[in-house]
């Protein structure tokens, strides 16, 4: 009998071997539902819409002697019922419950003589369920994962559990364009590149491409390792896992909107602010401080996410745990990650990658450990979808994913907004970090200091334009007018409280000076 083989892509290939017997490279997802799941409409979901992909329904292999190539094989004895597990939580199926359950799972390896998948449906979670998903990161990438999610979730309880192709078509118009694309700067580079080494009369192109590469391959590599800190230590392999619940997308776009940052930036600075409150209450001084996380890039062309496989860069920008200040935290993460965006990091390290998988796999552990000791986490931030889905015919809550933290980085923290909502979520090792649930709470508190010192900055700006105009108007002559007819003038409005924050982290009491936000110690210098 034959069996249906495809060769590796070497992107695919170097996520496939980095694994690590005490950190494997999982994505771990879990949809959380309104009521009950019917064990067997999942199932029959699953076998319809997501062995659609050529992936799910096949096993990896090696061929080939010194150096092994990879291969996807159709696994010829695929049983759903191997794949696709139902269990219940315990009482009281609480949220830590479900924690625990995920945390077991996330640390369990995969039998790697099957497709890298599993399923588990959970029941009695609170009033509802969980549909709890692991997958190899060599399978497909967040954007690949947002096609996936296409096909499998629905904008209606009754939708039928098979799909037509046309109903296909309409879903993947619409739900792919909430993927987050590369900044255009980084695009237009990879567009640059591809086209100078496929047309060789664009030898000035070719060279400008390669040495803009050498240079910023060479950068990454000479960059100082990230500095010792409690996000770092040796692996244990258990893994812990938590999230926040989900913070109002809109609040978030107004937060961006009143200081001039993209909403990334603002969840960004909001992480930051965490794991800066994290080393403190573990008797670690961040002052004057940055740590780098380890960001994915999308370098797929628009269209290509059904394809699944990986077509990621990373790129490093510094986290400015160092700052107490929450807004002067945000200006600073905003110029770290305005400084990304016209960078060829991202389509760098993608060739980088992409060289490594055709190299042996001692060659790929070291170069992996390299760019492993630049960084202290991995962080992702994924546009999901803006309205309420529904799977198997049950409405979904909310959708959180953590992504693997590879090689000998402790944490991985993914961001995922859905139906208006955006939440954290933070996968560790239990090693160096054994309490996570502190960063998500902390990245809550942040998240409010950050809107209610964002709330006094405005009012402060509106009393001083208010004293501004009451002061051109009353430099003006006045024609004399009625007692009677005379407005009545409204007072300015004032801050109640400065918007700086203190040493500590906590708002700051006092009053601000007339028209500044600030209070007499915290005047900008």
């Amino acid at each position: 009998m034959s069996v249906k083989t495809i060769p590796f892509n070497p992107v695919d290939t170097v996520w496939y071997r980095m694994d690590r017997p005490v950190n494997h490279v999982m994505v771990t997802s879990v949809i959380l539902l309104d009521g009950p799941a019917d064990f067997e409409r999942v199932k029959a979901t699953l076998a319809n819409r997501l062995l659609y992909f050529d992936r799910f329904r096949c096993r990896v292999v090696e061929h080939g002697f010194p150096n092994p190539v990879l291969y996807w094989e159709e696994d010829p004895y695929f049983d759903i019922d191997k794949h696709v597990h139902h269990v219940a939580l315990p009482e009281p199926g609480d949220k830590q419950s479900l924690l625990d359950l995920i945390a077991d799972l996330a640390t369990e390896s995969i039998d790697y003589e099957r497709p890298l998948w599993q399923v588990h449906v959970v029941d009695h979670v609170g009033q509802g369920s969980a549909i709890v998903m692991r997958f190899h990161h060599c399978i497909a990438d967040g954007t690949a994962m947002l096609a996936v999610g296409n096909r499998m979730l629905d904008t209606s309880a009754d939708a039928p559990v098979e799909l037509d192709e046309g109903r296909r078509k309409k879903k993947r118009r619409g739900f792919l364009d909430m993927v987050i694309r590369p900044a255009k700067s980084v695009t237009n580079l990879a567009q640059t590149g591809v086209d100078a080494l496929t047309h060789p009369q664009h030898t000035l192109g070719v060279m400008q491409y390669a040495a803009e590469g050498v240079t910023t391959a060479a950068g990454t590599a000479l960059r100082s390792n990230d500095p010792h800190t409690p996000l770092r230590g040796p692996l244990s392999g258990k893994q812990r896992v938590t999230y926040s619940d989900p913070v109002p997308l809109d609040e978030v776009k107004a937060i961006g909107k009143a200081h001039n940052a993209t909403v990334n930036d603002v969840l960004v600075a909001a992480m930051a602010g965490a794991l800066r409150h994290y080393m403190v209450e573990h008797g670690f001084n961040p002052d004057g401080l940055s740590v780098r996380a380890a960001v994915p890039v999308d370098l797929r062309p628009p269209g290509q996410g059904e394809k699944l496989g990986n077509a990621f860069g990373l790129v490093f920008p510094q986290m400015p745990v160092g700052e107490p200040d929450v807004l002067k935290r945000l200006r600073l993460t905003k110029r770290a990650m305005d400084k990304i965006k016209g960078s060829p990091e991202a389509v760098v390290l993608l060739s980088i990658m992409a060289l490594m998988g055709h190299t042996p796999k001692t060659t790929e552990d070291m170069v992996s450990g390299i760019l492993a000791s630049k960084a202290s986490l991995v962080f992702t931030n994924v546009a999901g979808p803006k309205q309420k889905l529904y799977f198997a015919g049950q409405g979904i809550k909310n959708i959180v994913f953590w992504v693997p933290h590879a090689i000998a980085m402790s944490t991985g923290i993914s961001i995922y907004s859905y139906n208006g909502g955006v939440s954290l979520g933070v996968i560790t090792d239990a090693g160096v970090i054994p309490d996570p649930e502190i960063i998500t709470e902390q990245f809550a508190k942040e998240f409010a200091v950050m809107r209610e010192m964002t709330l006094h900055v405005q009012a402060a700006e509106a009393a001083a334009q208010t004293a501004e105009a009451r002061a051109a108007t009353s430099a003006k002559p006045r024609a004399p007018k009625a007692k009677a007819a005379e407005a009545e003038e409204t007072p300015a409005p004032e801050a109640a409280h400065c918007a700086a924050t203190t040493r500590s982290g906590q708002p700051c009491k006092n009053k601000p000076l007339p028209g500044s936000a600030y209070c007499r110690v915290h005047q900008p210098k």
